[in-house]
C-alpha cells in the first residue's frame, strides 16, 4: 500500500505518552517556573517561554507542546494584562524551530528519516547546530520587535512572582515514573543504530511501558485523545503518494529538476530548500515531504544508477539534498498560520481564548522570521557541505 507504518506508530507512541503525562500538571509546572524565572517582565517571559517551547519541541511533537504551553502563557497574560496573540504567535515560530533539530521534533523528519533510513544522531549532528543559531538569531529579532513595546505595572509582575508553581503539580509519583520512561525511550533513540531496532519499536515500547507503570485502571480515555484524524490522514497521504509514484509523475519531476540545476547539486540543493520553505507556508508540509522523498530518491537513482540501498541513500553528495529538504519543510511552515499543524493549533486556540489571529497578522510576524531562518540554513548548508566538507 506504500503506507510507512514506522511513521505511523511513532507518532501514535510519542501521543500515548504525552497523554500519559499532561493531566500531571508537569508542563504548567515548567510554565509558571519560566515566568518567574524571567522576573515577570514580559520581554523576558516571551524570550524564555519561545525558548522553552522549542527544547520541548526538539523532544515531544510540536503540536502537543502549544496545546500544554498555550494555556498557561493565557493565565500568564492575563496576570500581566498583557496581549496574549504575540506570545502565542512566537510560540508557535518556536515549536516549529525547535522541532526541526531532532528526528523525532517534527512530523516532516520523522518522514525523511524514514525514506532515507537516518537515525535519531544523524539529525542532531547535522540539524541541532544550525537550529541553536536560528533561536538565538530569533530570540534577538523579537526583542527588536517586540523589546521596547512591552512594559507593565510593578504590581502586576509581583502577582506573577506570588505564582506558586507547585500547585500544579497534581501527581509527582507519575511524572517521576514518566520522566525515567521518558529518558529512557529518548535514550533508546538516541542509540537505536547500534541496536539495530526501529525508532517506532522503541517508542512503542515505551508507550506500553509507562502504561504498565502508572497502572491506569481504564486507559481507553489515553487512547480516546490521541489525534486518530491525524494518523488516518497519514495513512491516506501514503497511499496517494505510493499511486502518484507507480504512474511516473515523481520520476517526471526529478529529471525537471535536474534539466534545471543542470546536475549541480549545491545548485539542486538551494531550489529544495527554497522552494520547500514556500510551498511549505502555503501547503501543509507533511504532504510536501511525502511527494518529496521520492523525488530526492529517484534524482539519486539517475545520477547513481550503479548504486542501491543505504549506498544510494546515503550517498555523501545526495546528504545535504535531505538536510536542505528538512530545513526548508520544518522551517518553512512558519510563514503563514496554515504552515504548520502548531500554527493551526495556535490560530484555534487564540479564537476560543477570545482573542483571534486573523491570517495576515499571523504573516507578518512569520514570514520575516521565516525567510532569516532560511537564509542561516542556507548560509550553513553551503559553509558546511559546500566549503568546509564536514
Amino acid at each position: 500500500l506504500g503506507v510507512d507504518w514506522n511513521v505511523i506508530f511513532l507518532l501514535f507512541s510519542m501521543m500515548v505518552i504525552i497523554n500519559i503525562m499532561r493531566p500531571t500538571g508537569i508542563f504548567e509546572y515548567i510554565a509558571i517556573r519560566s515566568a518567574k524565572f524571567a522576573k515577570g517582565r514580559p520581554f523576558m517571559i516571551m524570550a524564555v517561554f519561545s525558548v522553552v517551547t522549542a527544547v520541548l519541541s526538539a523532544f515531544l511533537d510540536n503540536v502537543t507542546t502549544v496545546l500544554l504551553i498555550a494555556p498557561v502563557t493565557l493565565l500568564i497574560c492575563q496576570a500581566l494584562e498583557l496581549d496574549v496573540v504575540p506570545f502565542l504567535i512566537t510560540e508557535a515560530l518556536a515549536s516549529n524551530i525547535g522541532g526541526t533539530a531532532t528526528l523525532i521534533g517534527d512530523p516532516p523528519n520523522i518522514m525523511i528519516a524514514s525514506r532515507a533510513q537516518l537515525d535519531f544522531m544523524a539529525f542532531i549532528y547535522n540539524l541541532a547546530p544550525v537550529v541553536i543559531i536560528i533561536l538565538a538569531a530569533y530570540v534577538i529579532t523579537l526583542r527588536f520587535i517586540f523589546g521596547s513595546r512591552m512594559t507593565v505595572k510593578e504590581e502586576l509582575r509581583r502577582r506573577v512572582m506570588a505564582m506558586d508553581e507547585k500547585e500544579a503539580i497534581k501527581d509527582p509519583v507519575l511524572i517521576r515514573k514518566a520522566l525515567i520512561v521518558l529518558g529512557l525511550t529518548m535514550t533508546g533513540f538516541v542509540l537505536h543504530g547500534m541496536l539495530h531496532m526501529e525508532p517506532a519499536t522503541i517508542a512503542l515500547a515505551g508507550a506500553a511501558t509507562l502504561l504498565l507503570v502508572s497502572r491506569i485502571k481504564e486507559p481507553h480515555h489515553i487512547f480516546s485523545e490521541v489525534e486518530w484524524t491525524s494518523l488516518f490522514f497519514f495513512v491516506g497521504l501514503f497511499i496517494i503518494i505510493g499511486g502518484v509514484v507507480k504512474v511516473g509523475l515523481i520520476t517526471w519531476m526529478s529529471v525537471k529538476v535536474l534539466e534545471i540545476t543542470q546536475g549541480n547539486l549545491f545548485a539542486t540543493s538551494m531550489v529544495v530548500m527554497w522552494f520547500s520553505a514556500f510551498a511549505s507556508a502555503f501547503i501543509d508540509n507533511i504532504p510536501y515531504v511525502a511527494t518529496m522523498n521520492p523525488l530526492i530518491i529517484d534524482m539519486a537513482k539517475q545520477l547513481w544508477p550503479s548504486l542501491q540501498g543505504t549506498a544510494l541513500l546515503h550517498h555523501p553528495d545526495l546528504m545535504p539534498l535531505w538536510w536542505s529538504l528538512a530545513l526548508g519543510a520544518c522551517l518553512g511552515g512558519n510563514g503563514t498560520a496554515i504552515g504548520a499543524s502548531a500554527n493551526v493549533i495556535v490560530v484555534g486556540m487564540a479564537e476560543k481564548m477570545g482573542s483571534p489571529i486573523s491570517f495576515k497578522r499571523f504573516m507578518l510576524y512569520g514570514m520575516p522570521l521565516m525567510i532569516e531562518s532560511v537564509i542561516i540554513s542556507m548560509i550553513y548548508v553551503w559553509l558546511r557541505y559546500y566549503v568546509l566538507n564536514i
